[in-house]
């Protein structure tokens, strides 16, 4: 039977918005289980913490259980797998961190691209490191200490919480822009770290702000500069480290990504409610609590620094020629 043309072309236009529709109430009912959260850290690390703050925003504004899945190992390599190649439903994100920027650089065999392979869906938080000395070292300031690295070359041990972590390719940045000669000396936690610089076994440590707190009030440490461009609202009388080596910068980034091909409708709806989270005064009370600064973003201004930061520490690590065993 024909149809008439007029019948024949309402149908069709109903017939081609019907994946639209569908897309739409996807995203309406979005999420309908529960939502597992992959960290590629162990439990109350500071990226766990931040994953649960979340993961209970969000839980409280959408109707859903929002599930920390810690998967620790490879330098968070495992959980980032794990989410590449998990099903691109909205049910499976992965907390990312700076760390998810240098292990491009940093693995020569990984089974993924984390810019080809992750969406990104929202940035989370940014947060400094603080360049710290014993109170015994003789240099008091950044420019005083750049003078006794120059006049003493590879007589200063370098602290960090492993070769290739981000406390040690923030301290090879400094090195390679101050021009200063340092020996690195990795340890296998933080903690163990910040305790030899303490007795005086290591000289300086480039440690997450959040992490050297408590010593500075202490006055456990010293504290040169914090290596964000802007001084902390936590210690707004430390300088910055840019202030006298021009142009550096190091941070903490964390954020949340999910497999490629997610709908992009539910990607959309994530990155709003985690955005609304980030503005919301006791959420963002929280993070400043654990010295991070919260960072709405949209998902393009997200994914920019994700390939920005990529780009920044893998030039890094090649210059210093950083290998992971």
């Amino acid at each position: 039977m024909k149809l008439p043309r007029r019948q024949f072309l309402h149908l069709a236009a109903g017939a081609a918005a019907l994946p639209a529709t569908a897309r739409l109430a996807w995203a309406q009912t979005y999420p309908v289980r529960p939502v597992h959260i992959v960290v590629g850290f162990g439990a109350g690390t500071g990226l766990d913490i931040y994953a649960r703050l979340i993961g209970q925003w969000l839980s409280d504004r959408l109707g859903q259980s929002f599930v920390v899945d810690n998967r620790p190992g490879a330098g968070t390599n495992t959980a980032t797998e794990s989410v590449v190649n998990a099903p691109p439903d909205g049910y499976t994100l992965l907390m990312a961190s700076t760390a998810a920027f240098t292990n491009a650089a940093l693995y020569g065999n990984l089974r993924f691209n984390f810019i080809r392979d992750i969406a990104p869906v929202a940035s989370l938080t940014r947060s400094a490191f603080v360049m710290i000395v014993n109170p015994s070292f003789p240099a008091q300031t950044v420019p005083a200490f750049i003078v006794y690295a120059k006049a003493n070359p590879g007589q200063i041990n370098m602290a960090s919480g492993g070769t290739g972590t981000v406390t040690h390719v923030a301290g090879e940045l400094f090195k390679a822009m101050a021009g200063v000669d340092m020996l690195h000396v990795p340890y296998r936690t933080d903690g163990a770290a910040i305790t030899d610089l303490i007795a005086g076994r290591v000289q300086v440590y480039f440690i997450a702000l959040a992490g050297a707190a408590e010593f500075i009030k202490a006055g456990k440490v010293r504290a040169l500069g914090v290596t964000t461009a802007e001084r902390s609202p936590a210690f707004p009388e430390i300088p910055t480290v840019g202030d006298f080596v021009p142009g550096y910068e190091a941070s903490l980034r964390n954020g949340m990504g999910a497999p490629k091909a997610t709908p992009a409708d539910v990607i959309a709806k994530l990155n709003k409610e985690i955005n609304a989270g980030l503005v919301d005064p006791k959420l963002k009370a929280q993070f400043a609590d654990l010295g991070s600064l919260t960072m709405p973003l949209t998902t393009a201004e997200y994914g920019k620094i994700i390939v920005e930061e990529t780009e920044k520490w893998g030039k890094v690590i090649r210059a210093a020629n950083i290998k992971v065993e």
